[in-house]
């Protein structure tokens, strides 16, 4: 988050400037364990917890079966990011939710994953730019668009979870490097998947209720 307390901390300090790339490989490093919970993650990443937690969230929620497991913990974090929080706040069963050390490692440079090269391009034009859209009022924006995202991932329907995991994807690294510019597109891509997806699954629910009428 571009305007938390927590500066003042030497870690963060050394987070402030660092890829999320090498930011991601330095967590795994501190964070013993093949598995590392999102409690781990939130101490970790300090005043760029919420931006880098929806991102890393986001990533496996594009699998198959991954999205209402993700999905929980992404409507947390972006209702309280709506909500003003500084920093989040996880519940006991959220914060013991964990990733696979060899999955988030899949996230850095020298991985050569898709996921990681696409990061990498993304990285290179991605930089801090403070403007309208890095602000406390769309911090909260950022946040609803989130839970709203999150919900979209939770509801099953078909091709309705990447639109607005993508969006949320750009909205996360542009918070995460205080990009103004990077924050506004993702807001805007966000938007108008979660709108897509909401046409699908009211369409969806249209055609059933539809069905069932039939039926009856």
């Amino acid at each position: 988050m571009n305007d938390m307390a927590g500066h003042d901390a030497p870690e963060d300090v050394a987070h402030a400037g660092a890829p999320i790339s090498r930011l991601v490989a330095e967590v795994a490093a501190q964070c013993p364990g093949e598995r590392i919970t999102l409690g781990e993650m939130a101490e970790a990443f300090g005043d760029r917890a919420f931006g880098l937690l929806i991102l890393l969230l986001c990533l496996p929620g594009l699998l198959p079966g991954m999205a209402s497991v993700f999905g929980t913990p992404m409507l947390i974090l972006g209702v309280q990011m709506g909500l003003g929080f500084r920093k989040p706040k996880l519940p006991g069963f959220i914060a013991r939710q964990s990733l696979k050390r060899t999955d988030l490692l899949r996230l850095t440079p020298g991985s050569s994953t898709r996921v990681s090269r696409a990061i990498a391009k993304i990285e290179r034009w991605v930089r801090p730019r403070p403007g309208p859209f890095t602000g406390p009022l769309a911090d909260k924006a950022v946040g609803w668009l989130t839970a709203y995202a999150a919900l979209m991932l939770i509801l099953p329907g078909p091709g309705t979870n990447g639109p607005p995991a993508f969006g949320t994807i750009v909205m996360a690294l542009g918070v995460v490097e205080n990009d103004s510019k990077v924050v506004g597109l993702g807001m805007l891509l966000t938007l108008l998947g979660n709108l897509f997806a909401t046409i699908v699954l009211g369409a969806l629910l249209w055609f059933g209720i539809e069905a069932l009428g039939y039926v009856v």
